[in-house]
């Protein structure tokens, strides 16, 4: 991460395909470098997994800058806090000897997830004809209401008796619309937003302003890094429409997320698996039949780290990284999990789509187009030898080389980082 003259450097990590590439591992190997780690968007959705040595660490809210000491680690005005998960991480954190305590900070303009969203995302989907196959965490529902204008943000917590009358007219209303979908789940409601206002002191001495913050330290030359959740192809503007998430995940959303200025931003590293991988339901024209599929799986432990789902795989998809590159204006691609794939014979990557229309290197706007699409393979040799102990390119078979090549070429940003497992040092650093 270089630093322009004057002023620091803000680099945006974000993902480059239906989520779960690896971003928490990325972001924990550059949080070395860094002294503020933020997080712009979503919520308790995200899962990252990140092993330190032999721990493993799970983080949902708050950002994996947390496992390097004395880093700063803010959540920003772009997500939704769900603050009864948020508090039994820090916690948990705390209890394994993570330092929290001063180094995390809260914008004041971000809004909960309470209960009673998780109750309304849950009975929404249970009714839907057409299951969008959401994580069930609220998250939805909470961004509804920040669009609706009756959201209720951290900052209203800083009065008890305004924080207590919203809460109440929140639980109130999802109240009604739960009985209004025949659904009984409102049950033990008061017991968790009771919880909530008993957090209300805790959360208010987390409270700052995230902009500011790092609008300061880059004015002193420090360096800054936002991570977001899930990927571009979950956009709520950009990805496969309606089957995406409620929030920016592209790069352009880190800006609005924190609150800074676009031209505060440097640099933008997409996070891309060597392969493909989704979960929940919608198109992905390069999924596998079910034995690749169970045997890539099984490799690449492909079970999500916030619902254990299991992770529909599929080959390299070029169509929609080159898209990602488009949209979010990569500077730099991260590949994740290379050694996966060191016992397949030979690999594919889908460089173009065949539609009804057409054949088109362009990613559709119109999800049936997608879900009609057939990929157009190139198929490359596999390397069959393990890469886990590689620390240079130069490490790498030569086939495995060829294939992070093709893979610049297709997408036109250059590899930056290779991942060639779990731990925080089986990485291949090329920038």
């Amino acid at each position: 991460m270089r630093e322009r003259e004057g002023r620091g450097w803000c680099q945006v990590v974000v993902g480059c395909q239906w989520g779960d590439e690896g971003k928490g591992k990325v972001v924990d190997v550059l949080a070395g470098d860094v002294d503020i780690v933020a997080r712009y968007q979503g919520g308790a959705n995200a899962g990252h997994t990140v092993r330190v040595r032999e721990r493993e660490f799970i983080l949902h809210q708050i950002p994996s800058g947390i496992l390097h000491p004395a880093k700063r680690c803010l959540l920003g005005n772009g997500l939704v806090l769900d603050p009864l998960q948020f508090f039994e991480e820090y916690d948990t954190l705390r209890a394994r000897g993570i330092e929290v305590e001063g180094r995390v900070g809260v914008s004041w303009r971000a809004h909960l997830l309470l209960p009673y969203h998780r109750l309304l995302d849950r009975a929404a989907e249970d009714r839907a004809a057409e299951k969008i196959g959401t994580t069930g965490r609220g998250i939805g529902p909470a961004y509804e209401e920040k669009v609706g204008r009756r959201g209720i943000r951290v900052v209203d917590a800083a009065d008890p008796e305004r924080f207590s009358a919203l809460l109440e007219a929140g639980a109130a209303r999802a109240r009604r619309r739960l009985a209004a979908m025949g659904s009984t789940g409102a049950c033990g409601l008061d017991g968790e937003t009771g919880r909530c206002l008993e957090l209300r002191e805790r959360l208010v001495a987390l409270g700052t302003d995230t902009g500011r913050e790092v609008v300061d330290h880059l004015s002193r030359g420090r360096r800054v890094l936002l991570e977001g959740a899930q990927g571009t192809a979950l956009d709520i503007d950009h990805g496969t429409y309606p089957f995406v998430t409620s929030s920016n995940t592209t790069a352009a959303g880190a800006a609005t997320g924190i609150g800074i200025g676009p031209t505060r931003l440097d640099s933008v590293l997409g996070v891309v698996k060597a392969y493909t991988t989704r979960v929940g339901n919608g198109p992905f024209p390069t999924e596998f039949g079910p034995a690749m599929d169970e045997r890539v799986r099984t490799l690449g432990n492909e079970f999500g780290a916030t619902t254990g789902r299991p992770r529909r795989c599929g080959w390299f998809d070029a169509v929609i990284v080159r898209y990602a590159g488009r949209v979010n204006g990569l500077t730099g691609l991260a590949v994740t999990k290379l050694d996966v794939l060191d016992t397949l014979s030979e690999l594919r990557l889908a460089t173009r789509y065949r539609l009804p229309e057409g054949e088109t290197a362009e990613f559709p706007p119109d999800t049936l187009s997608l879900e009609a699409a057939e990929p157009v393979y190139e198929t490359l040799p596999g390397w069959e030898r393990p890469t886990s102990a590689a620390r240079r390119l130069s490490d790498l078979p030569a086939a495995a080389r060829r294939y992070l090549e093709r893979i610049e070429e297709l997408v036109g940003a250059p590899v930056e980082m290779v991942s060639v497992g779990s731990r925080r040092g089986e990485v291949i650093r090329l920038a």
